[in-house]
């Protein structure tokens, strides 16, 4: 009776950590709402695609679907088999979920920025503030260099334009006095 008693939790333990052990993870490589949506509409046509090749003729010819650079990093970090219906069933909730739930952060720039730098913000954001962060990127040319970051309620303004109007007093007082000059005989 004693013996049943100290399995028991551990029957309960093993679920948990079964499903700790299948939590996805958001690969770096993907930082955008615009993206999730990509990879979800592409893992839906793959789907669709390897069901419809089940249900064909065995000894015809089959041309597999290609996928995308995204879509299989997602599945190489995940550790999942595409070709596996419950595998691609399991990565297109996760999306889902990410996709309506993931936090989302405005950026917006001068340029379109660089993907190395893009995902150098990805994993410092991941890792500082939310692992699922998404990042919506916009361009405002009018900000010189820096970038703006739009909160839920608030905007936050790290831009060369706005440091140069907060320095204003500042600039014009150094460019209005004259710089000495020593006349050299």
């Amino acid at each position: 009776m004693e013996h049943k008693a100290k399995s028991r939790p551990a029957a309960h333990a093993a679920p948990a950590a079964h499903q700790a052990s299948k939590a996805l993870i958001l690969p770096v490589a993907i930082t955008s709402p615009v993206e999730i949506g990509r990879l979800i509409n592409e893992l839906t046509q793959l789907d669709e695609t390897m069901m419809q090749l089940e249900l064909r003729d065995p000894g015809q010819a089959v041309k597999m679907p290609k996928t995308t650079r995204l879509l299989d990093k997602l599945a190489e970090t995940n550790k999942l088999n595409l070709l596996k219906p419950e595998d691609r069933q399991q990565l297109l909730k996760f999306l889902k979920l990410i996709h309506e739930h993931a936090p989302v952060l405005k950026m917006s720039f001068s340029v379109d920025p660089a993907p190395v730098f893009m995902e150098r913000l990805a994993t410092w954001l991941r890792q500082e503030i939310h692992p699922q962060i998404l990042i919506n990127v916009g361009l405002q040319p009018n900000i010189g260099a820096g970038c703006l970051v739009y909160g839920n309620s608030k905007v936050f303004d790290f831009s060369l334009k706005q440091t140069f109007v907060e320095q204003r007093n500042l600039l014009l007082q150094r460019l209005m006095t004259e710089p000495k000059v020593e006349a050299k005989a």
